[in-house]
């Protein structure tokens, strides 16, 4: 069995298409590996017979040879940007000249793209919404966009952009996601806010709860308390500045929102094991 860490991908194509509907867009099968990023929707796709709805910032990874069909509204056709891929060989890669067999014919191909058995790779989802996710999107637009602009290096860059962001996916798929629209919107408030010291009631009112209950939701949704957030994306502000800008350990500090020094000082080193200072000195990493 390999792990997805094991990829070796091969983008052979990319392009921006749009979908109006037309015949060429149903039932079919193709050689090698896809992802069809869609901007907008709502449209329908089928794969294996089985029908999935989506809408805007939605992107659908097909296997080598598995039936699909793109049901698209000809009033309301959808841009995306399609990338074929192989993932399993860059000595002979068979996405440089993909090919599709339409229904009624057999589907029955003389080479098609190599698949091994993988199970992180088999676990990811035919089709997946990236609204929650935009440095995923805005990652796969960056690998067309660089297949299409690149004049030197293009491969290189593009097949590492790419299974950097597979395993990026696989973390998204496998990392805890705030899914209540209230405590989504105070996470983009805390971190926006981090110098403004607050207390936990103001974080409840603002999300039109109680104390206790917000108290569990938040728990629930992120897996840690309201107060042991902030401090988490204190501290790693606190790192990149430590380790980004020319700031004192002082003026860090007061970006924060500490009163003084000291403080901060103590919460840096509880978190990290070291002052500031030294953090700085040794170059740790997150």
């Amino acid at each position: 069995m390999h792990k997805l860490s094991e990829l070796v991908p091969y983008l052979g194509d990319s392009m921006p298409y749009v979908y109006d509907g037309s015949a060429n867009e149903k039932w079919r099968v193709c050689n090698v590996y896809a992802l069809h990023l869609f901007h907008d929707g709502p449209g329908e796709m089928e794969i294996d017979g089985r029908r999935y709805p989506f809408d805007r910032q939605t992107v659908v990874f097909l296997r080598p040879q598995q039936p699909h069909a793109f049901h698209i509204d000809p009033a309301r056709p959808l841009a995306s940007y399609n990338l074929y891929f192989d993932l399993w060989d860059r000595e002979a890669p068979v996405s440089v000249s993909r090919t599709f067999i339409y229904a009624p014919e057999p589907y029955v191909y003389r080479t098609a793209s190599i698949v091994r058995p993988c199970e992180e790779l088999d676990a990811l989802p035919g089709v997946f919404s990236l609204q929650r996710h935009p440095q995923l999107y805005d990652a796969l637009v960056t690998i067309a966009r660089t297949f299409e602009d690149a004049k030197y290096y293009r491969n290189e860059t593009v097949n590492s952009l790419l299974y950097a962001w597979f395993l990026r996916w696989h973390n998204a798929m496998h990392t805890r996601q705030p899914s209540d629209y209230r405590i989504v919107r105070l996470l983009a408030h805390l971190d926006f806010h981090l110098d403004r010291r607050e207390p936990v009631e103001t974080w409840s009112s603002m999300c039109g709860l109680k104390r206790t209950y917000f108290h569990e939701l938040f728990l629930r949704e992120t897996g840690m308390t309201p107060k042991a957030y902030h401090l988490k994306l204190r501290m790693r502000r606190a790192a990149r500045l430590l380790q980004e800008s020319g700031l004192s350990v002082t003026a860090i500090a007061d970006k924060l929102g500490y009163a003084s020094i000291h403080p901060f000082t103590r919460h840096f080193s509880a978190y990290y094991g070291v002052s500031p200072s030294r953090y700085r000195e040794s170059g740790d990493s997150l």
